[in-house]
């Protein structure tokens, strides 16, 4: 259904699509992706208890978390992004959740990963980073409470380090904190202190999380750790007023030159989130600068595809735009060129929407994806079979997977909705982080 809503006499800022059931679908794609054990509230009712032996390897309880995409392990590094961006939305946006009616689920997606992340720290130098192994789980097509393929947990620790990894985690952390503070402090002053420490074991024992857990390399392999220990640092002088975190934040700025990168924004890169958090905090200009460099080049230089798709990468091209639009809509929140940025960011989403012809959010609008690259939702209910007979049948998916971004099209706007093509047709956790996060930006204006 369209609704035409032209919020902004002069700005043509028009809302064509109910960004309300958006915000509200996008969090029951969370729910479909949650692991362990399910909750009573639980709406996403075609998902049952699963995973429920995840353990650490001296028998530590690992359950709970989420699945990564259209597959069952649970790696740290994405959902721990997933997390600080789903959170930081809510910080800066709590006013559209709250004219969504969404606040209080909101908050629950963050909760599902923050409890999980909880039982992974279970020392300050150790915290656990994946559980699954990345090529026995691929090799399944079938419902997640079926499962009987080993799942085994990998950590980091002082001899085996990761910094972008329990820097990404402590941002998680401490941004949730801020989500939780007036809610429910003493779980927020929790989370605070494992944000201090991992940040510390972050700082104190350096290295890339995927080279000492091997198996994720493969999955998500880390560039460099240098982007998400500004990014942690930032995230705790946000959440404590704590000079020495912003110092700290500054001087590795400083000592890694992250100004002179280039911009991005993804599971794998944190610098113009750095960017925009730091001309946020400190209000100077030269970060600032280098934000407004970053999507004025989105904007005006960046390739777009013939009807006007952002495109970044071919990989989950709507992931990667999303990702850009939260960043300049945060821009625009600061002042700056918020009109331009404003305007783009509703054509993108748009353009996700349905205004390029057809809905790339399952279960919304015309013509929405209905053979997802996605395990549980392909697989009816139990007892039926659920296998890779499943996976190659034309047959729509079984369950409606409510709000979940798919991959997207190529460069030249193609798009094939087939369960085989990983590429363009899986859904993931990251995939829907900034998407939501700006829904709820936009909705907000």
């Amino acid at each position: 259904m369209k609704i035409i809503v032209c919020v902004l006499a002069g700005l043509a800022l028009c809302q064509a699509y109910d960004y309300n059931q958006l915000i509200t679908d996008s969090l029951l794609f969370y729910e479909a992706q949650r692991s362990g054990k399910l909750p009573s509230d639980q709406k996403v009712t075609w998902r049952k208890d699963s995973a429920l032996n995840d353990k650490g390897q001296n028998g530590e309880d690992l359950t709970g978390g989420y699945y990564d995409a259209g597959d069952f392990v649970k790696f740290g590094f994405p959902m721990a992004y997933t997390t600080t961006v789903l959170a930081w939305g809510i910080v800066s946006h709590e006013s559209g959740y709250n004219k969504a009616n969404a606040l209080a689920d909101a908050r629950k997606a963050v909760k599902w990963a923050t409890d999980y992340f909880l039982k992974c720290h279970i020392s300050a130098n150790e915290f656990y980073g994946q559980v699954g192994e990345g090529q026995a789980d691929h090799n399944y097509w079938g419902r997640p409470e079926d499962m009987t393929m080993d799942r085994p947990a990998y950590k980091i620790d002082t001899s085996h380090p990761g910094s972008d990894l329990a820097a990404e985690t402590a941002a998680a952390f401490a941004a949730a904190y801020l989500v939780f503070k007036n809610s429910d402090s003493s779980y927020a002053n929790n989370l605070l202190n494992h944000a201090k420490q991992l940040f510390s074991f972050a700082d104190q024992y350096r290295g890339k999380y995927s080279d000492s857990i091997t198996d994720a390399a493969n999955f998500y392999s880390s560039y460099n750790y240098q982007d998400e220990l500004v990014w942690g640092a930032t995230w705790l002088y946000k959440a404590t007023g704590d000079q020495s975190y912003l110092t700290r934040a500054e001087q590795l700025y400083a000592e890694f030159d992250l100004g002179s990168w280039g911009g991005g924004f993804g599971w794998d890169q944190k610098n113009s989130g750095a960017d925009v958090l730091l001309a946020e905090l400190t209000g100077k200009q030269t970060y600032k600068d280098t934000v407004q460099g970053f999507c004025d080049y989105m904007l005006y230089t960046q390739q777009k595809t013939p009807k006007g798709l952002l495109f970044v990468s071919e990989w989950g091209s709507l992931r990667s735009a999303a990702n850009v639009v939260y960043i300049c809509l945060e821009a625009a929140k600061l002042g700056i060129n918020a009109d331009a940025y404003r305007q783009f960011a509703t054509q993108q989403i748009g353009y996700m929407l349905g205004d390029a012809g057809r809905s790339f959010v399952v279960g919304f609008g015309n013509n929405p994806p209905t053979h997802a690259h996605h395990r549980s939702s392909s697989c009816p209910d139990a007892p039926a079979t659920c296998d890779w007979g499943t996976f190659s049948s034309s047959e729509p998916n079984a369950h409606v997977l409510y709000g979940a971004l798919v991959g997207g099209p190529d460069a030249n706007d193609n798009y094939s909705d087939v369960r085989n093509d990983a590429v363009h047709n899986e859904v993931a956790c990251d995939y829907n982080a900034c998407f939501q996060s700006a829904l709820a930006a936009l909705y907000e204006l």
